[in-house]
């Protein structure tokens, strides 16, 4: 093994995770980090590893950005038709995971994901920067291409035929929202004996025997290092 890679070493001491100091609820435990990231001067602080499943059960990751948590659900966009969002469509199970490096944190985060409705990406999309909608409209997202060239005429072409206009949302791009069923929390610390404390959700079960989404239960627990 190459000593330079080797021989990287770094210690944490940034901070601890107790049993006592969590919270109950998972997202709200989140929301705090998310804060602290948003705040401490991080990097792209809403970047999150995505990791998806292949129908041949080949993993995959990728990074994109955190848009939203709403109704105990985090949401992303993405193309549709790209390598993640046909990979969601035949699998949707999924895991998230945030590397937060100025504060020395991680979260892993796996649950299922499922389509936004039209109307919930119609509101993002009109949200975006008009250069960024032109480009959702023209790039084929994760299929190959035969130059840089060949996107840039096709932005420029679209661009004008646009001008003026509202530039609508494709079909084929949109939101996905994932409904967490654990949680990771990670907290450096000296001598690689880490704080890490994982939240598994327990749904509920009526006399029917059918689970009940989003009336479970957390259970918290402390993960060896």
């Amino acid at each position: 093994m190459d000593s330079q890679f080797s021989d990287i070493r770094k210690e944490y001491k940034k901070g601890k995770l107790t049993r006592n100091t969590i919270s109950e609820n998972p997202f709200e435990q989140f929301a705090r980090w998310l804060n602290d990231a948003l705040h401490c001067g991080e990097n792209e602080p809403t970047a999150m590893i995505v990791a998806t499943v292949s129908p041949d059960g080949r993993p995959s990751t990728r990074t994109v950005l955190l848009k939203g948590v709403e109704n105990g659900k985090l949401i992303f966009f993405t193309n549709y038709e790209s390598r993640k969002g046909r990979q969601l469509t035949a699998n949707p199970y999924i895991s998230l995971s945030f590397v937060w490096h100025k504060l020395e944190r991680q979260v892993h985060i796996e649950g299922k994901a499922e389509r936004c409705t039209p109307q919930e990406s119609d509101a993002y999309f009109s949200t975006r920067p008009y250069k960024s909608r032109i480009g959702a409209r023209i790039s084929p997202q994760s299929h190959v291409i035969s130059s840089r060239m060949e996107i840039i005429r096709a932005f420029v072409k679209e661009a004008a035929r646009l001008t003026g206009q509202t530039v609508p949302r494709p079909d084929n791009w949109g939101g996905f929202a994932v409904t967490p069923t654990r949680f990771e929390f990670w907290q450096g610390r000296e001598s690689r004996l880490h704080d890490r404390f994982q939240y598994t959700l327990h749904e509920a079960k009526p006399a029917s025997g059918l689970s009940c989404p989003g009336s479970g239960k957390w259970e918290i627990n402390r993960l060896a290092p």
